[in-house]
């Protein structure tokens, strides 16, 4: 096994409108592998794990979550300006849905509801990530499968030759 243990891998977990349901599995995933994340794994930002995060010279930016808001806008342009490689996390980050819903509302329901979008600051759409930037990998599901969030650990901790092309982290130690 090649693995130079100086360099990590620099991510960010970064969550938007959805139900949280891959967080909770990175979470649990990190429990049950956290010393070996922790070897190949700098977190630079992950609110759900840290209070002191930084958005900047990111590796790889996982996102989760439909984009609702203005705001929530403005954020994912900085994640991208700020990642080399974005990897959309779950449906709602991949489709849209099933936050988009409304969307697809017809204009009686959509009118209903405008006073509810305006209080709490809300687009009238609501957006995929690719929708609104470039996105360089997906996992879809929801919760997201985590067969195919680790294969897309293990392809950029090998681009980021971090660990070797025969090796994965699921079999490393």
């Amino acid at each position: 096994m090649t693995e130079n243990t100086q360099k990590k891998l620099k991510i960010g977990w970064f969550s938007f409108t959805c139900c949280e349901d891959s967080t909770i599995m990175f979470v649990e995933m990190l429990n049950d592998n956290f010393f070996k994340f922790k070897k190949y794994f700098e977190f630079r930002h992950a609110n759900v794990l840290k209070s002191n995060n930084e958005l900047s010279d990111i590796d790889v930016a996982f996102v989760k979550g439909a984009i609702a808001s203005d705001k929530d806008k403005e954020k994912l342009f900085k994640i991208r300006e700020n990642s080399q490689f974005v990897v959309a996390i779950g449906s709602c980050a991949v489709t849209g849905l099933p936050s988009a819903h409304r969307n697809n509302f017809d204009e009686k329901t959509k009118e209903e509801i405008s006073p509810y979008l305006k209080r709490f600051n809300q687009t009238d759409h609501v957006y995929a990530l690719h929708e609104l930037v470039q996105v360089d990998d997906k996992v879809p599901g929801c919760p997201m499968i985590e067969a195919q969030f680790l294969a897309a650990v293990d392809k950029y901790l090998k681009h980021f030759e971090i660990i070797g092309e025969n090796d994965s982290i699921t079999t490393i130690n």
